[in-house]
């Protein structure tokens, strides 16, 4: 229960992340500050990684758990 309730939590701060980057880029991208390209590339890295963290985070919360239990 413990678990779910930490990687909910986490979720729920990396997406706050994700978007919040996606904000900033688009602001960057509106006034030329980057390009096209690297705007889409930034974007998708953001949220693949947001993404990957999000999905691992519970597995890690578990063993950590498991090693003070």
């Amino acid at each position: 229960m413990e678990v779910i309730l930490i990687s909910i939590c986490s979720v729920i701060i990396i997406f706050i992340t994700v978007h919040s980057m996606i904000r900033v880029l688009n602001i960057a991208y509106k006034r030329e500050e980057i390009s096209l390209r690297k705007y889409k590339t930034l974007i998708s890295f953001s949220v693949v990684i947001g993404l990957f963290v999000a999905s691992t985070l519970p597995f890690g919360f578990q063993k950590i758990f498991n090693m003070v239990i």
